[in-house]
């Protein structure tokens, strides 16, 4: 036996993930809206995690009644903590969750604002975001106004990533899309935008539903062309 040796045994949990991302100073909390990632590299949510193949946001399973428990029982407590502890944080609380049969469960937190869960979020955000993080910074509560439309992203990866990337491989067609698209991993060269890095692209639209986002979305995917890209074809399937 070695003195003090611990053996940590993690519960495995099963049910729905969620992002729930908050603008945190000291003990103030201001919840940002809630999104879904996709982090298995594969449609059905197979192969290996990623930093994220694609979100939505709002999401239709994590009621308000939900959110509301998730602040008050997870990220205000996780502020209040390190307040108490001598360390009080100031900045983007990101807590990873999961609505459970019993329950909402932690399982991950992360100190910046998430990613793909940030260009989902922001599309959808009319506040002034730049006026908001201030107004925190000065301790004050902040009124956030959102879109009621649903944001829909995919993220267009290198062939074989997470593995590896590619770069140097032509990108043609985005002049077609009206979607908003987030450069990851592109440069540009004599010949036009090539690849650059491992996720290469985010797709983002804009609609009433979900339902209507996720063809959107995909039509848009579908006008950008490379050789050594791919995509999930099932971002948002599970709240549909």
């Amino acid at each position: 036996e070695i003195p003090g040796n611990k053996v940590v045994i993690e519960e495995c949990l099963v049910g729905f993930e969620f992002s729930l991302i908050c603008l945190v100073h000291e003990d103030l909390v201001i919840p940002l809206e809630v999104a879904q990632d996709h982090k298995c590299v594969n449609d059905g949510d197979t192969g290996p995690n990623t930093g994220g193949m694609g979100s939505y946001s709002p999401v239709k399973k994590i009621t308000p009644e939900i959110i509301e428990e998730a602040k008050n029982s997870i990220m205000i407590p996780m502020a209040k903590a390190m307040v108490e502890e001598g360390v009080p944080f100031t900045g983007f609380l990101y807590g990873g969750l999961m609505l459970c049969e019993d329950g909402i469960k932690t399982i991950e937190f992360n100190a910046r604002f998430g990613d793909p869960e940030a260009e989902v979020i922001l599309c959808r955000l009319e506040s002034d975001f730049v006026q908001a993080i201030l107004d925190v910074m000065s301790g004050k509560e902040v009124q956030l106004k959102w879109s009621d439309k649903v944001s829909h992203g995919v993220v267009m990866a290198s062939t074989n990533y997470p593995a590896s990337s590619t770069k140097g491989s032509l990108i043609t067609g985005l002049e077609n899309s009206d979607a908003l698209i987030y450069h990851m991993g592109t440069k540009e060269t004599k010949e036009g935008l090539v690849t650059n890095g491992g996720r290469v692209l985010m797709v983002v639209t804009m609609e009433d539903t979900l339902e209507e986002a996720f063809k959107h979305t995909y039509e848009e995917v579908n006008k950008i062309h490379c050789k050594d890209l791919f995509y999930r074809h099932d971002i948002g399937k599970k709240d549909m």
